[in-house]
């Protein structure tokens, strides 16, 4: 059977430190769409270079930013990247066999390996960690809750071989950074959904999230980056309710 077609999609804000990577990885794909936020470093001249086509658009959340990425995709596979990630070759050898197969999967789902300023983390939660990047648009499209989304489909799910690698914590300032822009969007999140922010869950939440990853989901495997992971993972859930309690404040 032929390989079917397949676009890549991947949406973008200042991310030309991550991107080429990325888009090489899957510089085989039959197209790649890049939906860029409006970046002010040189993201949208690395898209064009490698052959992508860009579309410049303001940012509207992540699920829905993904879903129009999808929309404008040619063809119906599609294989959905954040700009911090990139297929291994294992993977990618894995996600063209998987295009060749008859059958009616509605989409494959893989591991992701993610690296904490150079680190491999195997344990705490975050690995297999498994994804499912790789559906049908006409039977899935993007869904949950910013800015936790994920891909839903209706149909058997294949697993994939190999890992997707996600480089997304290059420093510990780096993820200081991303922990306070991803709890600002999670806490408007869940103000919009009516939820109340207790004392109960600030006080007892973050040591809870903190006993999770490290001691039953065996972090400490992973030595030090295993314990500042589990430490980060704690501030993450402080953080997203006490800015919750500041928007009650705000609101009152």
């Amino acid at each position: 059977m032929a390989r079917r077609p397949v676009s890549v999609c991947v949406i973008t804000k200042d991310e030309e430190e991550n991107l080429p990577d990325c888009l090489a990885s899957v510089k085989w794909a039959d197209e790649i769409v890049v939906v860029d936020s409006r970046s002010t470093d040189r993201t949208r001249e690395i898209a064009a270079a490698a052959g992508a086509r860009v579309i410049e658009r303001d940012f509207p959340g992540h699920v829905e930013q993904k879903n129009f990425a999808v929309s404008q995709a040619a063809h119906d596979w599609v294989l959905c990247l954040d700009a911090d990630e990139r297929l291994s070759p294992a993977l990618a050898d894995s996600v063209r066999r998987a295009l060749e197969e008859p059958g009616d999967r509605a989409g494959f789902e893989c591991p992701r390996l993610t690296f904490h300023c150079g680190s491999p983390i195997r344990h705490g939660g975050w690995y297999p960690d498994r994804k499912l990047r790789l559906f049908d648009r006409r039977r899935g499209r993007w869904g949950g809750r910013n800015p936790h989304d994920r891909v839903e489909v209706e149909g058997p799910v294949g697993r994939l071989e190999g890992d997707l690698l996600h480089l997304s914590y290059r420093s510990l300032s780096d993820h200081l950074r991303q922990i306070d822009f991803f709890t600002t969007i999670a806490a408007r999140e869940k103000r919009a959904r009516g939820e109340r922010p207790s004392l109960a869950r600030l006080v007892l939440h973050p040591p809870g999230k903190f006993l999770r990853m490290y001691l039953l989901k065996g972090g400490f495997l992973d030595g030090v980056p295993g314990l500042v992971v589990a430490s980060m993972g704690s501030w993450y859930v402080f953080l997203k309710y006490a800015k919750l309690r500041e928007l009650e404040g705000a609101d009152a």
